[in-house]
């Protein structure tokens, strides 16, 4: 299989990469409900498959420091982060109008510690992008963020705050542009419907595509206003393999480098689309999924990884561990080391699975035609934008603790606290799988409009900020009053 991009680097600096690796030994303790298929515990699971491998010494580890409110309204509403931060299991029957207007129930349980949980993973997205933005790292990684589906002002798909978003708008104060990467099996539809209007943020989706959730990611959804063409869509469909998936991720994602050129990349990790998964139907194995994370690391870019979906979890914790090797450049030995949750792994006890003999019913026809049109669609960017910036908006205010300075034998060790979740409970699919009449149709478009959705909102803040002349970034005016009158003129399109 092919291992990288034209701009990989030579020598050392091919191999070798600066990691910062954020994690809270809390994680694990949070607990979506019995049946519940997303399960934190997975993310302590990664932990310690990365401790016994020996992983975490090669890396600066960092627990996050939680986002305060004013972190999460850089981009979601004030009266919904305000109910996340109130809302408990004991006070929901008091509150059903408002779970229902936010979309918190069902698929997104209201659970013990929800708004901590919140804060903790979106803190560690955005110190990461911190990280990036200062060079302390050349990779950083945050196995408990990338909840993808979480919109302005509404859960979503099992995510109550989009830390991919936040994370990205923190990127933006320092690169002029950014590039979205999305191998979850889900639809990436509340990263994408944020950037939809902006050609700063080019997102790329590779999803399944039909009757299944979130419905939307059609290959025809590309953008909007000064955002066309920055919105890619790859739908795909079950059963897709290695070679397979490779012979479209390569070559889009070649195209997408060499055009758009990014200054950072963030990439989604979901591992929903893993062979065997308990909600999903691709036939992806560890290392074909691992493919992509070594391909956007080999353009030698700023690059941020980020958890998602996965649902069987001791493949997620196989996969998360895998491609934080393959992001420190170190290979590692398929037998499994003993460790605490050694018995979620049998009975091979090997780090790779092999996928499975399900149809792949992507024929090679269907793929070339995918190909051709996203190609031809990069083709309609002559160029990368140029970004007119005058000041930088300041830094958010996060400051993680450096595990690394503190006692690593008694925290990040063998013997580190790790606790079971007792994941022998019945499960049910909770994440519905539907498919909208008409994607992006009018209906859901007014329903975030109406609850103040403004997809240039994160940009008008970013504008507005001062800092000292000394700094040199931040979006024009005129730019974002422009954004504002394409966004309307789409809501009135499509109301007609």
């Amino acid at each position: 299989m092919e291992s990288g991009g034209n701009s990989l680097p030579s020598g050392p600096d091919g191999v070798k990469r600066k990691v910062s690796y954020f994690y809270d030994p809390e994680v694990g303790n949070y607990y979506y409900g019995q049946g519940h298929p997303m399960k934190p515990h997975r993310i302590r699971m990664t932990h310690a498959l990365l401790a016994h491998y020996g992983l975490l010494q090669h890396m600066q580890v960092l627990k996050p420091t939680a986002a305060k409110d004013r972190d999460l309204c850089k981009f979601h509403a004030d009266d919904y982060v305000a109910f996340l931060r109130g809302i408990t299991p004991e006070t929901q029957q008091d509150q059903l109008r408002q779970l229902k207007r936010f979309n918190v129930g069902e698929d997104c349980p209201v659970f013990d510690g929800l708004y901590s949980f919140c804060q903790t993973y979106a803190g560690g997205s955005v110190g990461g992008a911190l990280k990036l933005n200062h060079g302390v790292c050349d990779i950083a990684i945050n196995w408990a963020g990338g909840l993808h589906h979480a919109k302005k002002c509404e859960a979503s798909g099992f995510c109550y705050v989009n830390d991919i978003v936040l994370a990205i708008l923190e990127l933006l104060k320092i690169h002029e542009r950014v590039l979205y990467v999305d191998i979850d099996i889900h639809h990436g539809d509340g990263v994408e419907e944020a950037f939809y209007t902006t050609d700063r943020v080019m997102t790329v989706s590779f999803h399944k595509f039909g009757d299944y959730f979130p419905g939307t990611g059609d290959i025809r959804d590309t953008g909007y206003g000064k955002g066309k063409y920055y919105s890619l869509n790859v739908p795909l469909d079950d059963g897709i393999d290695d070679e397979s998936y490779q012979s479209l991720f390569k070559p889009i994602m070649g195209k997408v480098m060499e055009i758009f050129r990014p200054g950072a990349v963030v990439l989604q990790c979901g591992a929903d689309s893993l062979s065997g998964d308990r909600l999903g139907c691709f036939n992806l194995s560890i290392k074909g999924h691992a493919e992509c994370v070594r391909y956007m690391r080999s353009f030698n870019v700023p690059l941020l990884l980020l958890g998602g979906g996965g649902y069987t979890i001791r493949n997620v914790a196989r996969c998360w561990c895998y491609e934080t090797s393959v992001a420190l450049g170190i290979e590692l030995d398929d037998k499994m080391p003993q460790h605490e949750y050694y018995e979620y792994f049998g009975p091979d006890y090997t780090l790779h699975v092999a996928p499975s003999n399900m149809e792949n019913k992507n024929s090679r026809h269907l793929l070339d035609e995918i190909r051709a049109k996203l190609l031809d669609n990069l083709s309609r960017l002559q160029h990368a934008p140029s970004v007119p910036f005058q000041e930088r908006p300041p830094d958010a205010e996060l400051q993680e603790r450096d595990e690394n300075q503190d006692d690593r034998d008694e925290r990040w060790g063998p013997d580190s606290d790790m606790e079971v979740d007792d994941d022998s409970k019945p499960r049910r699919r909770v994440k519905s799988e539907r498919v909208e009449a008409e994607h992006k149709d009018a209906e859901s478009y007014h329903k975030h409009l109406d609850c103040g959705r403004d997809f240039l909102t994160p940009f008008k803040e970013i504008a507005c900020s001062k800092v000292s002349a000394g700094d040199s970034m931040a979006v024009d005016e005129p730019c974002i009053k422009e954004e504002q009158d394409n966004l309307k003129e789409l809501s009135d399109h499509r109301s007609r």
